[in-house]
């Protein structure tokens, strides 16, 4: 593979779709609060995206079944009170590098506005390295309406020390520039462990924002579940630096691949 792809499963007709980002980041905040509403609700994966820029490695499952490094778009039809479609971006991972993160979202945004979307929500956790007693939310804009907006949904809005990295502030910064609107949701996290209360502080803003329905009751569930995932990620990593440190005529016969 020497490009990035969409292979697009299911020709989908949207209306006015409103885009929901939760690629993997800091406490899977976002990737657990994304994740639960698809299940949830029943949404339909539509289209995924490979590309060079994802880690080069693959993921096992606890019965041996291998699953790719992707990303994956799905549609929701309709589910709120307002008559408008979902659109969600989730994965296992996001882009490696600087160059391959603007490939991939620019990508991404093109499949969004041939949708349709003028609306963008990405979300995500903010590390505080320390234990959290009770879970804010914060979130950042891309217009002073907006930001009034989620103010009134009682999200602290992030100050001006500090930026947001990767797809889910990239997707917002080359947003505006297609004429689109929207904000970065950020549950407050340690930063240190799969994060499931911050995930649903940040879920709970998240559904009045899109007046959806959606019980929480099973997001500590999915946080196990994600938790098992990206130990075994974490190891894949630790045993490729190992095997990319050895030294000339060394051999490392616990790897495999």
């Amino acid at each position: 593979m020497k490009k990035t792809i969409i292979n697009i499963l299911e020709e989908v007709d949207l209306n006015q779709p409103i885009f929901i980002e939760a690629l993997p980041g800091i406490g899977h905040v976002g990737k657990l609060a994304a994740d639960h509403i698809i299940d949830e609700l029943g949404a339909t994966k539509f289209a995924e995206i490979y590309s060079p820029s994802f880690p080069p490695q693959v993921m096992v499952d606890e019965e041996g079944i291998i699953e790719t490094m992707k990303n994956e778009f799905y549609y929701l039809k309709s589910a709120g009170e307002e008559e408008r479609d979902y659109l969600f971006l989730v994965g296992n991972t996001q882009g490696l590098s600087p160059e391959g993160q603007y490939e991939i979202c620019g990508l991404i945004l093109d499949l969004a506005e041939n949708h349709g979307v003028k609306e963008i929500y990405t979300l995500g956790g903010l590390a505080t390295g320390q234990a959290v007693e009770k879970t804010k939310v914060f979130g950042a804009a891309t217009n002073k309406e907006f930001a009034e907006k989620l103010k009134e949904h009682d999200v602290t809005m992030r100050s001006a020390d500090g930026g947001i990295i990767g797809a889910s502030g990239l997707l917002l910064g080359m947003g505006t520039l297609r004429g689109m609107e929207g904000a970065c949701l950020m549950g407050e996290t340690p930063g240190y462990f799969i994060d499931a209360e911050a995930a649903k502080a940040m879920l709970n803003v998240l559904i009045k924002l899109l007046k959806l329905e959606v019980d929480t009751e099973k997001l500590d569930e999915r946080a196990e579940e994600t938790r098992k995932m990206i130990s075994k990620a974490q190891q894949m990593e630790q045993e490729m630096m190992e095997r990319m440190t050895l030294k000339p005529g060394e051999e490392d016969l616990r790897y495999i691949g």
